[in-house]
């Protein structure tokens, strides 16, 4: 459904018509029952994946995603082993008990 609403926008663009992509979101939103912004903004991410306006792709914005979810995992597991040494040091420095 997603790809077909963005292709009839596309097309009544570049159509005859030349219609802007907001009012070419209008049109086809009101006929197949969509928010015209929301398909507005499919639209433009099939154009920034396109390479025809700036911005970042929807692979650049997945791996950047990843990186986030890792690093996020790598500070935790940085704070438990921090938390284990400081645990463990305490430890050492604490006399024998005879």
């Amino acid at each position: 459904m997603r790809e077909q609403s963005v292709r009839l926008v596309v097309d009544l663009v570049a159509g005859e018509e030349a219609l802007s992509v907001t009012e070419a979101c209008r049109r086809v939103g009101e006929q197949l029952g969509i928010n015209r912004d929301t398909l507005r903004g499919w639209v433009k991410q099939v154009q920034i994946d396109a390479g025809q306006r700036p911005g970042q792709t929807t692979s650049e914005r997945d791996r950047i995603r990843a990186l986030e979810k890792e690093n996020a995992e790598l500070r935790r597991a940085n704070a438990i082993l921090r938390s284990a040494s400081a645990f463990f040091a305490a430890e050492l420095d604490r006399p024998a008990s005879k």
